[in-house]
């Protein structure tokens, strides 16, 4: 799948970013910006009209991409799943005592 056909808020990975050509300038810029195999993504907003530009986050990192430089980016959803949810171990504290003066 493209992150170009990637629905909002779908949480992703990083297959591949496609060259059109050899040194490719806007697949080398993709990959200077963080879009690179393994790595998580998300798109977040599309725009109004069009659905161009589109906004995908990869980390806390957010970026505004033509539809046309998100078609080169191929992804694979992920499930997101929880295997075991456990509370957080508290150590015991002895309860404070005040005394009123």
């Amino acid at each position: 799948m493209r992150l170009s056909e990637l629905p909002r808020r779908t949480a992703a990975v990083i297959v591949t970013v496609d060259d059109t050509s050899s040194n490719d300038p806007v697949a080398r810029r993709l990959r200077e910006l963080g879009f690179v195999p393994g790595e998580a993504v998300q798109v977040i907003a599309l725009g109004p009209f069009g659905m161009d530009p589109l906004v995908a986050q990869v980390g806390f990192t957010r970026f505004a991409l033509r539809r046309s430089e998100a078609a080169r980016i191929t992804v694979e959803a992920v499930s997101a799943s929880v295997s075991s949810i456990s509370p957080a171990a508290q150590p015991d504290a002895p309860a404070a005592k005040r005394s009123a003066a």
